[in-house]
């Protein structure tokens, strides 16, 4: 069963009973006018075995350590955004596997030959997945994506991934002084909201695989604690960008603002439909098909990780 996505942006008071996520609203708790049996009919529960991922998007949420314990306890990613509503903070549970001390163990000792082609093979399958993207959305020619994502060698010594991205991103999105750019332009805003929560994803699968998300196997900022999933991500970022455009395609939408109903639309990224290993799966699903390989490769059960294809 795929988990749900919850997405908090307003002041809401959350807490536990019984195993059950319960959702107060501040104004309903503090009206005196109103009845106590009123009051409780008004909570909304959720089983937290359910839920996946919760985004705190309000700075007068009140959460209790018991639900942010049973959350991670759940293998529940929790979301902390900043005051312009980008997400800013990401915790996971410490413990995901019963056997993650030998997980760690056999990724610590990954040699440096396997690396090299794992990131060989998550390149290709990127570049296979935008090439995708902008023959279906862009309608452009394709010949030179397919033939780079078939060049690419063991460690992408000849820098392919980023020949492709500019490539990509200079024919996808049809905007006047658009550039992919963190900082830049819309719908900038949305493709970095988006991979927030792709982010999210593919680290709480790591997790739950057993694995340690900072260790990469080509990201080594020495300054970020997600380097692996960083790496895993890529051939999924293709799905986000294709959901943006077709968002933003034939309507005279304003993205500037991350309103609440394009966050709404991003937040459907969990459950994007992708094809992996012949069967469609939701993204969410899929993500932890990829984490499992990536533990069978290191453990030298399997030479290939397995990525969806578009």
């Amino acid at each position: 069963m795929i988990k749900k996505t919850l997405y908090f942006g307003n002041p809401v008071y959350l807490s536990l009973k019984n195993a059950q996520l319960v959702i107060k609203l501040p104004e309903v708790i503090k009206n005196s006018a109103l009845s106590e049996s009123f009051k409780r009919m008004s909570e909304v529960t959720k089983p937290i075995e359910d839920i996946g991922i919760v985004v705190l998007d309000n700075k007068q949420i009140t959460i209790t350590s018991g639900v942010l314990e049973a959350l991670l306890e759940k293998n529940c990613a929790v979301i902390t955004c900043d005051s312009k509503s980008m997400p800013v903070g990401l915790m996971l549970p410490l413990y995901g596997n019963t056997t993650q001390n030998e997980r760690f163990r056999q990724q610590l000792g990954a040699s440096l030959p396997l690396m090299k082609q794992l990131w060989q093979q998550t390149v290709k399958a990127k570049i296979e997945n935008q090439a995708a993207v902008l023959s279906k959305c862009a309608g452009e020619e394709i010949k030179c994506m397919k033939i780079w994502a078939t060049d690419v060698k063991s460690g992408d010594p000849d820098n392919l991934e980023a020949r492709a991205a500019a490539y990509y991103w200079k024919n996808l999105f049809k905007i006047e002084g658009f550039t992919r750019d963190r900082e830049g332009i819309p719908p900038n805003n949305l493709l970095n909201y988006g991979y927030a929560i792709l982010r999210a994803v593919v680290a709480r699968g790591l997790v739950a695989s057993g694995l340690l998300p900072t260790l990469g196997i080509h990201h080594h900022n020495r300054y970020n604690a997600y380097c692996l999933a960083d790496d895993i991500m890529e051939p999924y970022r293709p799905y986000v960008d294709r959901l943006v455009y077709d968002m933003i395609k034939g309507e005279e939408i304003n993205c500037t603002e991350l309103t609440k109903d394009l966050k709404a639309q991003l937040l459907t990224i969990p459950t994007l439909d992708t094809i992996i290993s012949g069967k469609r799966s939701p993204l969410m699903v899929a993500v932890g098909q990829t984490t499992a390989s990536l533990y069978k490769c290191f453990s030298g059960e399997l030479r290939r990780i397995s990525y969806p294809g578009m």
